[in-house]
Parts: C-alpha cells; sequence; structure tokens
C-alpha cells in the first residue's frame, strides 16, 4: 500500500491540484498565455532544482544555493554598472557560482562537515558578499543593459503553431536544456552513475575505486554553476538585482527533488520526477495567486508538502 501511495501519490496529487484550478478557473488556468507565463515563472525554480537533484543523487544537499543567486545576480549587475560588457557580468557570475559551489564541495568532502551545516554557514556567507556588493541597495534601471534585460522578455514567437501574439520565452528554453543536460549527465554518463553509487553506499563506492572526494567536489561546484545562472535569469526577468532576490528559491528547489523522490522505484532523486515536483509547486502558487488566496498560505502548504514527500520516501524506504 505505502510503495503505491509511494509511486502514484504524487502524481495524483498533481493531477487533482489541475483538475480543481482547471475547474474552478475555466477561463484562465489552461489558457496557453497562463501556461507559458508558468514555465517561465518556474525557469529559474527549475535550473536550481535540477542541479540541485546532482548533489541530493548523493545524499548531500545544499542550502545556499538562494544566497548564491542572489550573490551572483548581484556581481553581475555590480560589473554592468561599472561599464563591462555583458558578457564578462555573466562569466564572472558563473565563475562566482563555481567557486562557491567548489567551496561547498571542499568543506563537505575535503574538511569532513556535514552538508547541512557546511552549506547554512555559507548561506550566510553568500548573503552577506551580496549585501557588501550591493551596499545592501537594489542595482536596476541604466546599470542593467537593455541586451541582459532584453534576453527575458524575448522568445521564440509561436504563431506558425497557431498561438498568435505568443512566444516561447527564452528563459523556459534555457530551463529545458539545463534539465536535459542533468538528465543526460546523471542517466547516460560514467560521471552520474558514480554519484547514484556514492547516493547508495559511500564506503563501497570509495572500495571500488570512486573517486569520492573529487566527484562530491565536482557536484557541488555545478550545483554552485546553476545558483548563479538562475540569479542571472532572475535578474534579467526583473531588471534588477538585489542582494534577497533568490531567497526562496532553496526551500522550493528541496520541496521539488523531494516530490520527485517519491515517484522513484528506488526512492532516488531523478531528474524528470524533479522536474514534475517543480511544476507541482508552480501550478499550485499560479492557482493561489489567481483565486487571491494569501502567500502565506502557500508556504504553509509547501511546508506541508515537504513533510509528507520526505516521510513518504523515508517510510517506503525502510519497507523496500
Amino acid at each position: 500500500m505505502i510503495e503505491k501511495l509511494r509511486h502514484s501519490g504524487t502524481l495524483l496529487g498533481f493531477a487533482a491540484i489541475i483538475i480543481f484550478f482547471a475547474l474552478r478557473l475555466p477561463d484562465t488556468f489552461l489558457t496557453a498565455r497562463n501556461l507559458i507565463n508558468i514555465s517561465q515563472q518556474l525557469s529559474m525554480l527549475t535550473v536550481v532544482a535540477a542541479t540541485m537533484t546532482i548533489v541530493m543523487v548523493m545524499n548531500d544537499f545544499d542550502l545556499s544555493v538562494g544566497s548564491m543567486a542572489s550573490l551572483a545576480g548581484i556581481v553581475a549587475a555590480v560589473l554592468f554598472s561599472m561599464g563591462y560588457p555583458v558578457w564578462v557580468g555573466i562569466l564572472a557570475a558563473l565563475a562566482v557560482g563555481l567557486l562557491g559551489g567548489f567551496f561547498n564541495g571542499f568543506l563537505v568532502s575535503v574538511v569532513g562537515i556535514l552538508p547541512f551545516v557546511a552549506t547554512l554557514g555559507t548561506l550566510t556567507i553568500f548573503s552577506g558578499m551580496a549585501f557588501l556588493a550591493s551596499g545592501g541597495k537594489t542595482i536596476y534601471g541604466r546599470d542593467i543593459p537593455a541586451g541582459f534585460s532584453g534576453f527575458a522578455r524575448a522568445g521564440i514567437p509561436l504563431d506558425s503553431i497557431g498561438f498568435s501574439g505568443l512566444k516561447l520565452p527564452y528563459l523556459s528554453i534555457t530551463a529545458i536544456c539545463v534539465v536535459a543536460l542533468v538528465w543526460f549527465v546523471l542517466e547516460h554518463t560514467t560521471f552520474g552513475r558514480r554519484l547514484y553509487a556514492i547516493g547508495g553506499n559511500m564506503e563501497a563506492a570509495h572500495l571500488a575505486g570512486i573517486r569520492v572526494k573529487k566527484l562530491r567536489l565536482l557536484a557541488f561546484g555545478l550545483t554552485g554553476i546553476g545558483a548563479a545562472a538562475a540569479g542571472l535569469m532572475y535578474a534579467s526577468r526583473v531588471a534588477s538585482a538585489n542582494p534577497t532576490q533568490g531567497s526562496g528559491l532553496m526551500l522550493d528547489a528541496i520541496a521539488a527533488v523531494f516530490l520527485g523522490m517519491t515517484m522513484s522505484q528506488q526512492g532516488e532523486p531523478r531528474v524528470l520526477f524533479t522536474l514534475i515536483g517543480v511544476l507541482m509547486l508552480g501550478v499550485l502558487d499560479n492557482g493561489l495567486t489567481q483565486i487571491k488566496v494569501d502567500s502565506y498560505v502557500r508556504e504553509i502548504l509547501v511546508g506541508v508538502i515537504v513533510i509528507l514527500a520526505v516521510a513518504i520516501a523515508t517510510i517506503s524506504k525502510r519497507k523496500s
């Protein structure tokens, strides 16, 4: 019974959410415009959750992704305000994400600090750096180049397939590409198989000759790049950067991965299931917003969803 609940309960819950809002909002919820809007709103979370899956495959996790996203956006915006070209700001922000991820990986894999403690510490470090670099202020207006902010507003026209005036946003396309890349790496490369081996039994993986420390370091680095990319996407979407704009990403990303784990036969993180978790959270948020439910209610629901997802995954693992 628990096994069936784990495999199908999340999907059934997702379907129930869609049906509820489709009936409650028949004129707006399932329209092409709203679905495209949802995809764009979820693009940043999708990138963070997909790359978070990489470390959670090893039974690690990263609490610092939200503050890293904020820091990356600030780094790019500060460089833009100093007159540097767009590509310099983007590369610098991604480099900061990579270095921050490596730092997390070093603390976890080399120093031996528990991921919760290590990334809780770096969460505050990255957040403080974002406030320091920005002076605690939002960077916007002329300091954000049109070529950078215009990316979030651009997309592929859908007129040819009957959706006149609509575009598939480049942000959504970016998120899809990241999911596809993470899926390929985890499911079809030696690197991905070794990460799953580490998550299954770290000691056995080490004895089998897998370079556990190096792979954990690299996995955290990739998660850092994903967080930085999400920060850049967010800054482009709102044409500004502030030191707190990524703060909501961490909880939702972890929730999405855990929701995906409830659908996996082995209870392991799988990026395509993580994507379903992201969609579930996004659809819920969009529907609640349209029926004018207080945002705090949404936070309560996400917390309940996380607890249920973890409980189901934990119980089912014990039963297997």
